[in-house]
């Protein structure tokens, strides 16, 4: 019986207790000659070969084709990797810890049917477009990196979208919304499904365990690809998602919802500042070069499916919010997130029509300890996109 104290410890009870078959064959001990070696008899064991392992070198390390040993964290040759990952525990939480009792009174007393549109169908977008990040990242990146202090942080981007995905169906199952039909509108409304299929072209040729990163074509695929995930999926489109949510909670409507979102979007901050350093680290390692005319295809096709998506979502202003509001400040974000990869802008001259947008991610919020729990968010406060 195993000793929970000292599971080595041998157990003189059990020991005590073992009967000795009568019917048992006798052990017969080797002779002393049989042990040893003669010249006619191979020995039983096979000396172990002798391999001449070196040791990593930190310099041979690289973002993708490295050689050395994935296995092997330290020493780092991507120190701020390892601080990403050290960052996003900083912002850990569940969606059990934040009060939306206030969230159901609102929705069935005090929103607007038009209110009602936008928080369903912003819900519904966004429950769909966690689940595809969290494959993406774990089916198309995260085994294509060969330095093992990434990997550790997208393992933990990995966890933060099942856990998104799981706060979003908190708040849905809360305000006691029809699930089946909540989530089976991105199927069913074509301004919705839109987005997703954009995605999914964008990125289902990366889906592919046998993808060859030498072949300088599937590299440059690729390196557009996460160009496109961390710029733009994560970068524009979840970044200026929240904001009719953002936009309700201002005037003191499904505060807790939106507090659920302020969490999700210090998390959506880092992923898309990992995904963009990562992508120029490929570019410099690697030494790829971007065709401009489909970067600039990409920045306008992702602008185009956010117009429609917003004309549906807001095809009727609410207080303080329109699709006019939500379309120009997608192409304010989208000019600083090709800045920050080191592109052009796509939409020169676009002004920051939301200027309340960034304190969402960058303030921080200090809560009243019995009215939840004491959370100070450190993680998007630290993060300057400039």
């Amino acid at each position: 019986m195993l000793n929970w104290d000292d599971p080595f410890a041998t157990s003189t009870s059990a020991a005590a207790k073992v009967d000795v078959q009568q019917d048992a064959a006798p052990i017969v001990e080797p002779a002393a000659n049989e042990l040893t070696s003669s010249p006619n008899k191979k020995a039983d064991v096979e000396p172990l070969p002798v391999v001449n392992i070196a040791p990593v070198n930190v310099e041979d390390k690289r973002v993708v084709n490295g050689m050395t040993d994935v296995n092997q964290l330290a020493p780092f040759k991507y120190p701020w990797a390892w601080e990403y990952f050290l960052n996003a525990n900083k912002n850990h939480w569940t969606p059990l810890d934040i009060n939306m009792t206030s969230d159901i009174h609102d929705f069935n007393h005090k929103l607007t049917l038009e209110e009602k549109h936008v928080y369903t169908n912003v819900m519904s977008y966004l429950t769909t477009s966690d689940i595809l990040a969290m494959r993406n990242i774990g089916l198309a990146v995260m085994e294509k990196m060969t330095a093992p202090e990434l990997q550790i942080y997208q393992a933990r981007q990995v966890y933060e979208e099942a856990l998104h995905t799981w706060t979003y169906q908190h708040c849905i199952e809360t305000i006691g919304l029809d699930q089946s039909e909540i989530y089976n509108r991105y199927r069913v409304v074509p301004e919705i499904n839109q987005k997703i299929q954009l995605a999914n072209r964008r990125l289902d040729s990366i889906l592919r365990s046998d993808i060859d990163l030498r072949d300088r074509d599937e590299l440059e695929n690729f390196v557009m690809a996460y160009a496109f995930f961390g710029g733009i999926f994560e970068g524009c489109w979840f970044y200026n998602g929240f904001s009719p949510i953002f936009a309700l909670q201002r005037r003191g409507l499904m505060k807790g919802t939106a507090e659920q979102l302020q969490y999700i979007m210090r998390d959506e901050v880092l992923h898309a500042s990992f995904g963009i350093r990562v992508v120029k680290q490929i570019i410099k390692e690697e030494n790829v070069v971007l065709d401009p005319v489909k970067v600039q295809e990409m920045f306008e096709e992702a602008y185009e499916a956010e117009k429609i998506y917003a004309g549906y979502i807001l095809r009727d202003p609410i207080l303080g919010y329109s699709k006019e509001d939500h379309v120009a400040q997608f192409r304010f974000i989208a000019n600083r997130r090709a800045k920050q990869l080191g592109f052009a802008e796509p939409f020169p001259g676009a002004e920051n029509t939301l200027t309340w947008l960034d304190e969402q991610a960058n303030m921080r919020k200090e809560k009243n300890f019995f009215e939840t729990k004491v959370t100070e968010y450190q993680t998007g406060g630290a993060l300057k996109w400039d």
